[in-house]
Order: structure tokens, then sequence, then C-alpha cells
């Protein structure tokens, strides 16, 4: 890029630091308001709202079955953020060093007509906004940061003027709140709910630093809450356990109502009035079945009243430990600690989304944007993706518990970053292993925003069976019995990647009748990540293959064996 083609808000801001002493920002922080239009006064509005569907996409709520509709993707008027020209000036104000650093770097790297000298600004340009990214993380908790700051965080857009027209458009209608009460995040918001302790730190194999005793009992507090999550888990499970046995007993007390009702209507004998006749031999049947009901219904109470008192413990030992935190501190600082080690971990994330050697580039811009809007990875987009994998992979964020599903959709985090590899961080928090949510990473600008999505929710579904199976995952379960396969193969390399592969395989091939895996491969997914109804009695009609397959199912379905 020419001088020429320098963007004006960018060449003033260049002219500025060469003519003061040198590249400094407070010049410009003199002339920024707090009452210009982009002020975070002017978006108090929606602010309650926004933060009691954060607080819903937080918790888990088992009585959920699917995503609900994303009715729609895109506002209808575009917002100015992106019009605003002091937008890089409050960007980059009152962020010190790093943000000199990023200034200076990208005023070379777009100034700049040497490709040799380009590619080395470049990677400057990666460690130079990764600084000004740990800079600005701890203050995404504050509620009056400049929307411009959030929108850098956000799209890694630093400087509009690498929009293309239409690009700036559609990015100017994405909708900023989330609006949809499921656990997507963006990367400011990830960070603004690591602050407010909704969302704990991501797991890392670090050791954790022991907090000292000035910490004015904000460890003691953590540790509250890390007992609190663990006991979460073991109330919302007891619920829905609790909740499955009330249903299941309405339901056999219904059915021994009815057949009670029936056996005691007699019908009048005829030349014998008013006397009734006897038990038919249809009504004779009923005394086993009413019998074998009663059993049933003293089985499902015995099981109940566990469950019920497993549910009266975690309750106590709930508000046991609301009490303990509401005693606590009233107001716990954010730890800087904890965000920098959160950050660190984000900082992995992302480059693990691009691979060692995809586009480590952290700033937007048209060169390397080569997305369509539906497939850019806005929260809708990822969600409307995620509803669709589920509503065919039914078991795609089920965990098993007492041999009870649960639905379970993890968190996930999009970073802006130009990488293909969606991934899973962790299939549950470990203090939580039965309720709570795991956590996905996808990136916003792949090729194929899809494949990014199926190759997160692959890795996720492979990571909860290993933990599932244990000791045994290589003899049991999905993960034993594809690792056999993998094995008689005599297939060498990691065994998560070619999982991921053929998961991927099964939900845009398989999935549409399209035979590309070997058989024995076929026969696991098709038992272990099965698809949902109707798509095999429709499969089951296009081919053999599938016909064989779904006359298994029936076999085991009629064996113990199932």
């Amino acid at each position: 890029m020419s001088d020429q083609e320098l963007d004006p808000t960018l060449a003033a801001f260049l002219a500025e630091t060469q003519e003061s002493s040198g590249p400094t920002l407070s010049n410009v922080s003199n002339k920024l308001t707090e009452t210009g239009p982009f002020s975070a006064a002017s978006f108090n509005a929606n602010r309650e709202e926004s933060a009691e569907k954060q607080k819903q996409a937080s918790k888990v709520d088992l009585s959920v079955t699917k995503f609900n509709p994303i009715e729609k993707f895109f506002e209808d008027k575009p917002m100015p953020y992106f019009d605003d020209p002091a937008y890089y000036k409050i960007c980059l104000t009152g962020e010190g060093l790093p943000a000199q650093r990023v200034h200076q770097v990208l005023s070379k790297y777009l100034t700049c007509t040497d490709p040799k000298d380009r590619t080395v600004y470049r990677q400057q340009m990666v460690m130079a906004y990764w600084e000004l990214v740990h800079n600005m993380a701890p203050k995404m908790a504050d509620l009056n940061l400049p929307k411009v700051k959030r929108m850098m965080m956000r799209f890694g857009v630093v400087l509009p003027s690498l929009f293309t027209p239409e690009q700036k458009e559609f990015f100017s209608k994405v909708i900023l709140d989330n609006t949809t009460g499921e656990p997507v995040y963006y990367m400011d918001e990830w960070f603004k709910e690591i602050a407010s302790g909704r969302l704990t730190l991501s797991a890392t194999d670090e050791v954790r630093v022991k907090k000292s005793a000035n910490d004015g009992g904000s460890a003691e507090q953590q540790h509250l809450m890390q007992l609190k999550s663990k006991n979460d888990g073991k109330l919302q499970s007891s619920e829905s356990f609790v909740n499955a046995k009330e249903s299941e007993r309405q339901m056999m007390e219904n059915e021994l109502l009815n057949r009670i009702h029936a056996l005691c209507e007699h019908s009048t004998m005829i030349g014998l009035e008013p006397h009734r006749m006897p038990y038919t031999d249809m009504q004779k049947k009923l005394f086993a079945e009413i019998q074998e009901r009663l059993r049933a219904l003293q089985k499902n109470d015995k099981e109940l009243a566990g469950y019920l008192k497993e549910l009266e413990e975690a309750k106590a030992v709930s508000g046991s430990l609301e009490a303990k935190i509401a005693n606590g501190p009233v107001s716990v600082e954010v730890n800087k600690g904890d965000i920098d080690t959160e950050f660190n971990t984000v900082r992995q994330m992302a480059k693990m989304t691009v691979g060692r050697q995809g586009n480590q580039f952290p700033v937007f811009t048209r060169e390397f944007y080569h997305s369509t809007p539906q497939g850019t990875g806005f929260r809708e987009n990822v969600l409307s993706v995620m509803s669709w994998v589920e509503e065919m992979d039914p078991g795609a964020f089920c965990r098993i518990h007492k041999n009870t599903a649960h639905r379970i959709v993890p968190y996930v985090l999009l970073v802006p970053t130009y990488g293909d590899f969606g991934f899973c961080w962790e299939p549950f928090d470990r203090y939580n292993r039965i309720t709570s949510r795991g956590r996905i990473v996808i990136p916003m600008y792949p090729r194929d925003l899809k494949i990014s999505v199926l190759m997160a929710v692959a890795d996720l579904r492979w990571q909860v069976a290993k933990e599932k199976a244990s000791y045994y995952w290589m003899e049991e379960g999905l993960t034993g019995q594809y690792y056999q396969y993998i094995e008689n193969q005599k297939l060498k390399g990691d065994l998560k990647s070619y999982f991921i592969s053929d998961y991927v395989l099964w939900l845009t091939k398989e999935v549409n009748g399209v035979q590309r895996m070997d058989k024995e491969l076929r026969a696991i997914f098709w038992r272990f990540v099965p698809f949902n109804q109707q798509k095999k009695d429709e499969l089951k009609k296009r081919s053999v293959v599938y016909q064989e397959l779904y006359q298994r199912d029936i076999n085991r379905s009629m064996s113990d064996g199932y």
C-alpha cells in the first residue's frame, strides 16, 4: 500500500506523532471527550437485558432439548461504529506503550512496499497486537469502556479503512448483544465473563500459584465458588433424575388406573338382572399386569426416595455455600493474575485455530478476509451450524450419567483469526464432570465455517467419549471401536485427528448418502454417532448398505446387548 493509498485517519495520526517529540498518544487523548456519539453513556439502554441474557447463558438448563431457531442474523440498519472518524484514535488512546507499538508497526506495514520488509513488519504486528490485547483484556469488565475498543477486541478491526465498503456494511449490521441465551461468546465478552466470575478460568497444565494472605479473602471466595460449581453438578443431576422419576411414576400410575378401571367394569347378566358378569378372560389377564405395575411402582418409589434425599442434601450444601459466599467480601476485585492466565490461554487458542503454517496476522484486513457474510463466525451463524449438527447428530452435545442423557451445550469462544481449525479445549469442568459445560473454540474468518464447527464438535465428542470410558477407552464404546479399527488398518499418526476427519466426512458426505467410508468404519459411526431417526429412515431407502445397518439396529434393540 502506497502513501497515497494510506487511510486519511492513519495518515493524520501518523503526522501528529511525527511532529511530536516521540511516538506518544498523549496528544490524542486530550482531543477525545466522553460525550461523543460513541461514548459509553450512549450504550446504557440495553445493559440490563444483555446482562440477564449473559447470566442465562452461563447456567445449564437440562430441560432444554434443542436450540431455538435463529430468527435474525443481522440488524436491519447498520450501526455507525465503523464510520466514526476517531475510531482508530479511540482504540489506541489510554493503552500506553502497547498502543504506541501497534501504531508504529501498523504505519510501517501499510506504507511499506518492499515484500521482505513487509513480511518482517507483519510478524512484528502479531506480537504488538497481542500485547495490546493483553493490556486491554482486564478493561473488558468496565461498563464504561468505549464501544469501539470492544469492536477491536471482538473483530480485530483496528482500522475501519481496511474494510471493503461491502464488508463494512455487513459488519456494521452484526447483532452485538447475546439475545440467544446460548453460551457463545466473542473475545471481549469472554474476558468480561471471566472478570465477573460467571466463567471460570480455562484449564491449563500449569500449576496454579497459591494466593497470599493479603488477597483479602478472594482466595477463599474462589475456593467456595469451586465447591459450589461441583455441588451444582450434583444438584442439577439430582433434580433431573427426580423429574424423570416423577414423570415415570405419573405414567405408570395412569396405566395402573386405566387397568383398574377396566377391571372394575362389569356388564349386566342377561336374564339375571341386576346381577353382573364375573371377570372376563381379558380382565383376568389384568391381574398379572396390575401386579407388574405395582412392582414397578415400588421400584420407582425406592429410586425416587434416593434421588430426593440426594437433592435435599445438595440443596442444603448449596444454601450453606451461598451463605458463606454472601458473607464474604462484597466486591472482589478483578484478579489481574487470573486475567493474565486466561489471556495466555486465549492466545494459545488463537494459535491453534490457525495452525503452525497458517496466517497469524491478527488485524482484520480485506487482504486476508475471504469469507462470506453467512460464512463468517458471527454468533448467529455459528449457532445456526451447531443447530444443524445437533439435528443430524442428536447425541453431539449429550453426556450420559447413570444411563440418562443430559444435553449440555459447551461454551463457545469466537476468536477473530484467519484459521480453519475448530477444536475442543476441555470437555467439561474438572470440578463438575456431570453437568458443567465444556469449551470449544471457533475461528471467525475460516474458509468454511461449517467444517470448522464440525471439527470442534468432533473433538468434543471424542474427548467426552474417552473420559466416559476412562481406563478402558481403547476397548469400550466409540473410542474403543475406533481405536481397534485404526489398529487393524495399521494407520500411524494422531488417533483423534483421524476421528475428526472421519466425523467431518460422516456429516458432510455419508449424511447425504454419498458413501466415502469403509464398511467397518461406517458401521462404527452408524452405531455410536447415529443420525436422527428421520435421516436413518431416508438413508435405508437409498442403498442396501444403509438398509443392512438399519436392520442391525432393529436386531440389537430386540436383544439385551443394545
